[in-house]
């Protein structure tokens, strides 16, 4: 699977989970779309985007469509997101990656939402 990488820039963390489906919270039914420039990722319906902010893995959701919009790529979603995290510190970056590590190394993260903030 080509799995993606995003980061949330600190500044746009509250904001960016109070515009709605994120993970454990009840699914809207509305379409979500994170905005990325440069090539086309190489990413399927079904494959992950996975977030982080932080420096932690924060979580992922399964990929519904990939879109052009103007000069941006929208990596669409719906509201089905998991919680997760890997015992690694990630600085944030910006663009997008491949996932680099191995499905079995991700494990629940309950306090996705401010473990490790402002720190």
């Amino acid at each position: 699977m080509a799995d993606l990488v995003v980061t949330v820039p600190k500044n746009q963390w509250l904001d960016w989970i109070e515009e709605g489906d994120a993970a454990g919270d009840p699914a809207t039914g509305i379409e979500w779309a994170f905005f990325i420039g440069g090539k086309k990722p190489n990413i399927l319906p079904g494959e992950r985007l996975y977030i982080v902010a932080w420096g932690r893995l924060r979580g992922y959701s399964p990929i519904d469509r990939v879109e052009r919009q103007g000069d941006k790529w929208a990596i669409c979603r719906y509201g089905d997101a998991v919680a997760v995290t890997i015992d690694q510190h990630i600085k944030g970056f910006q663009g997008w990656r491949y996932r680099w590590w191995e499905y079995e190394d991700e494990f629940p993260f309950e306090k996705w939402k401010t473990e490790g903030l402002y720190q």
